[in-house]
């Protein structure tokens, strides 16, 4: 590994192009970088004093498999899911609405925290009837889940062993995923490293169904218009983008 820049092995890692930041774990079994294990043992064993058996059943994942259960949902060999967690109808989904549908639940590939081995999926096994098997859905997490107590006491002590909830409500984007635990030491300098350049290195060449993408990247605002090459001039004309969700609620922005 001598002599390789250390920004192109950072950037690499952080969209998950390779894994020479994680360390395989078998018990449990998870991937991670490894200053963030010790913490999760930790907040595992509180939760078995508490009753629970804290299980991790996803962590670090890398850009291939997360491009493999983007192109499979692309491709209608996986489900998608409402807000709720309920099954949809792809027969009439415009390609669009099935691209928006498939954000709701998955990252891009290259975006996916999972990347960064600092992200951990639980359940509690204890909870769970013997052979039930693990959807990480809403409705297991909300009162009468088989996964609802175990949030519940996740929700008071997660912030003593430096974990953090980042998808905990809607912002847009991703729905709320309650499952989805960060240790926030190693997490918050990630997030902040990831930017729109390494991103968009990341994709350029990648097989993701649903290409193509406009990624802009400049260090204004484009506000000016932009004309396309001719040949392009009418390759979306019925393609429509619709506002993201959160784009006017401005109750808690400056009035600029």
């Amino acid at each position: 590994m001598t002599g390789r820049d250390p920004q192109l092995v950072l950037s690499a890692q952080l969209t998950g192009r390779e894994r020479t930041h994680v360390v395989q774990h078998e018990a449990p079994r998870c991937a991670a970088q490894p200053e963030a294990p010790a913490s999760f043992l930790a907040l595992r064993g509180a939760a078995a004093n508490a009753g629970f058996q804290l299980h991790p059943v996803s962590s670090f994942r890398d850009f291939a498999t997360q491009c493999r259960i983007w192109n499979h949902k692309f491709a209608g060999e996986r489900p998608l899911f409402d807000a709720d967690g309920n099954e949809l109808s792809r027969a009439s989904m415009t390609e669009d609405e099935t691209l928006s549908r498939i954000l709701d639940w998955t990252a891009l590939p290259g975006a996916s925290r999972h990347h960064w081995g600092t992200e951990i999926d639980v359940v509690d096994l204890a909870g769970a009837a013997p052979g039930y098997r693990v959807q990480l859905l809403p409705q297991e997490t909300r009162p009468g889940g088989v996964f609802h107590r175990l949030h519940c006491w996740l929700d008071d002590n997660i912030d003593r062993f430096g974990f953090f909830r980042p998808y905990a409500r809607y912002q847009g984007g991703v729905q709320p995923e309650p499952w989805h635990l960060s240790y926030a030491p190693l997490a918050i300098p990630a997030l902040a490293a990831l930017t729109l350049e390494v991103l968009g290195e990341a994709l350029v060449a990648a097989p993701i169904a649903g290409k193509p993408w406009a990624l802009c990247i400049g260090h204004k605002a484009p506000h000016s218009f932009y004309t396309p090459e001719e040949k392009y001039a009418h390759a979306f004309d019925n393609v429509r983008v619709p506002y993201p969700a959160t784009s006017f609620m401005l109750d808690d922005k400056p009035a600029w």
